[in-house]
């Protein structure tokens, strides 16, 4: 389903700076926002000493929001690796139409962000769980 919501090129330009690590893009995570109902555009930035939890602390309670984190952990074999997140986060107290507009509008911006292989879907905080939820898809894909 397309919306017509576009992906702002300081997005896609900020992200690919972001995946190499270079200036001023050396962050832990981005989070979006669909602006005026047509461009996705970046909301919030972590700075690189921010962890898994802020960037969740950082999402609204009761609206929608993209987020790519670059999360740290280690393997089931002990070895420390690093993955880069898409999130969506549609909870399932937001109005009606906001869910529809960010879940029709999620494929846009996928494809903005080349190099995230790993996406997830959570309506409730409960989805957001690392422990429970997010290490194991992460264990899966190192």
């Amino acid at each position: 389903m397309s919306t017509g919501v576009e992906v702002s090129d300081e997005v896609t330009t900020s992200f690919n700076k972001f995946k190499l690590g270079q200036d001023p893009y050396k962050l832990r995570y981005f989070i979006y926002q669909i602006k005026d109902k047509k461009t996705v555009v970046i909301e919030k930035q972590g700075e690189r000493s921010n962890t898994y939890d802020d960037f969740v602390e950082e999402l609204p309670e009761n609206d929608c929001r993209y987020g790519v984190i670059d999360i740290e952990f280690e393997t089931a074999d002990g070895r420390p690796t690093s993955k880069l997140v898409f999130i969506s986060w549609n909870p399932d107290t937001a109005p009606v139409r906001p869910k529809m507009l960010y879940s029709g509008s999620k494929e846009a911006l996928k494809s903005a962000l080349v190099g995230v292989g790993i996406h997830i879907n959570a309506t409730d905080h409960s989805e957001l769980d690392f422990e429970e939820a997010i290490l194991p898809v992460l264990r899966k894909f190192a």
